[in-house]
């Protein structure tokens, strides 16, 4: 399989991997409830498995997801436009930042320390940054249609991710509006590549 295939399917493996991982740990963990718990706590400090669900959960999908904008990046003709190069850093960096929440993780002993501030400040760049490059890309792809399929799918999952981030959690658990919020990134993982221009 070639560098561009591995490209391809990085973000829809990095959405599987959440998925299992998410599932997986959260059976394993007495007392767990995907209803009522947030997801990071499975990557907590103090939490059996922990570390392990941090690297599998946060660390390796959004290091995948930083190599499925990094395609993007390469489909992008060598004169696209600085809102479709912004939207490609902007991806990028979300990926990253997603990466940085399994390095950072919350501290069960004490949810408000500075360890589950970093936590929290990682959750909100990704959250930033997704949204800055779906609106950089809907705004590049206004004069290069062929992006616009690209950046319809971006704009209507980063939508998605803030109205559950900041609108749902009104009339539901926090737990389940931040699961919908990751769900928005996890439809933008498995489709990306697939609604994106062919490379030239």
């Amino acid at each position: 399989m070639n560098a561009n295939k591995l490209m391809d399917w990085a973000g829809p493996v990095a959405a599987v991997l959440w998925l299992v991982a998410v599932f997986g740990f959260g059976v394993r963990l007495e007392g767990y409830d995907q209803l009522r718990h947030p997801v990071s706590l499975l990557g907590a400090r103090g939490v059996p498995g922990g570390t392990a669900f941090s690297l599998l959960g946060f660390v390796i999908p959004g290091l995948l997801a930083a190599v499925a904008a990094l395609g993007l990046v390469l489909r992008m003709p060598a004169h696209a436009s600085r809102p479709l190069r912004v939207s490609a850093q902007m991806l990028l960096l979300a990926g990253i930042a997603f990466a940085a929440m399994g390095l950072l993780p919350l501290d069960v002993e004490d949810i408000e320390n500075r360890a589950s501030q970093f936590h929290a400040s990682a959750w909100l760049l990704w959250l930033v940054a997704f949204s800055a490059g779906a609106v950089a890309l809907r705004l590049g792809a206004m004069k290069d249609s062929a992006w616009r399929p690209l950046a319809g799918l971006t704009l209507g999952c980063a939508i998605w991710c803030l109205c559950s981030a900041f609108l749902f959690e009104i009339a539901m658990p926090v737990a389940m509006a931040q699961r919908l919020a990751f769900l928005g990134w996890l439809v933008w993982l498995l489709g990306a590549a697939r609604v994106a221009p062919a490379r030239g």
